[in-house]
């Protein structure tokens, strides 16, 4: 993997490189306003964050979101004096990417939660891409099963009606459910997403592009929705490490439900274990990250880039 030293310091880059210190000394008066409890319901399976890395990483990208969302809201009513409209304001969305094992979902469930006690008390709602997965049957049938978390694994119709209604303001958008211990979409279950101000859609793909249609007139990508976006960054021996940690916590707790898709691993000694968690990373999950995940890091607006202790060490934030 490259490091993104290289990719975002250079003279042409859009990015401008913040190491940790630096990035932290702009959290200026933001207020702490996680507690240890809240850090432990929200942090994923394996992830070492604590609070700390909050105050350091997480308050003054807070701060800068906040920022963002009201700026929008400005020029949002300055674009409705211009067009002698009284539109109402549609969400601020904000897109949070990268590999299985990364850490994003604890990113996008810590943002939710500091931007949902700013000052302005917003209404912040979070939705995952996995619901968006086709269903097992479907998988299955048309020989995705393997290919499942790769872009042509996901309903991308129904991702983008979604995200079309989102922004424009409708009522009630339904998101399909995803159960992580039946690895499967739910039928019966959906959550309601009612026009919050803030919305954070968290996926490894959704920042995904295709290619340009020659006659100009292809269907949106995803990212085209969001207002700002987030990529959670690592070197590769990372990642897999991280992912066989989180491996063997499932085997010795999720996994051992009769009613998980994966209970035959349940019982696999170590050895067993870390082979098959390897073959699983190299064989899928590595794959995707070098063909789908990590071209699309410099879309990004803003990259978050791990060390080996899942502790973010340098910020890379789009210039405006």
């Amino acid at each position: 993997m490259v490091e993104p030293e290289e990719d975002f310091s250079r003279e042409v880059s859009p990015f401008r490189r913040f190491a940790r210190d630096e990035w932290a000394a702009l959290r200026a008066d933001t207020p702490m306003t996680l507690t240890l409890a809240d850090l432990d319901e929200l942090r994923s399976l394996n992830d070492r964050i604590d609070l700390h890395e909050v105050e350091m990483i997480y308050l003054p990208l807070s701060r800068l979101l906040n920022l963002y969302v009201q700026a929008s809201q400005r020029l949002f009513n300055a674009s409705n004096v211009f067009l002698h409209r009284a539109d109402r304001k549609v969400p601020y969305v904000i897109g949070v990417a990268g590999s299985v094992a990364s850490g994003k979902s604890t990113t996008a469930r810590i943002l939710r939660r500091l931007l949902s006690r700013a000052p302005s008390h917003p209404k912040v709602d979070l939705v995952t891409t996995d619901g968006f997965l086709m269903p097992n049957a479907r998988l299955e049938r048309e020989g995705l099963m393997s290919r499942k978390g790769f872009p042509e694994s996901y309903d991308l119709q129904n991702i983008l009606r979604f995200m079309s209604a989102i922004k424009a303001g409708e009522r009630d958008v339904e998101v399909p459910v995803y159960s992580h211990l039946t690895y499967d979409v739910l039928s019966e279950k959906v959550q309601l997403i009612d026009r919050p101000d803030v919305l954070i859609v968290e996926g490894i793909n959704v920042l995904q592009t295709g290619r340009p249609p020659r006659d100009g007139r292809g269907i949106p990508n995803v990212s085209d929705f969001f207002d700002f976006s987030i990529f959670i960054d690592a070197e590769e021996p990372d990642l897999r490490q991280w992912y066989i940690e989180r491996f063997f916590s499932l085997r010795d707790g999720a996994f051992a439900d009769p009613k998980s898709f994966f209970h035959r691993y349940a019982a696999l000694d170590d050895a067993t274990a870390r082979a098959t968690a390897t073959r699983i990373w190299e064989t899928i999950n590595l794959v995707n990250l070098r063909e789908n995940i990590l071209p699309t890091r410099p879309r990004a607006d803003l990259v978050l880039r791990k060390g080996t202790d899942h502790k973010v060490r340098s910020v890379f934030l789009r210039r405006i």
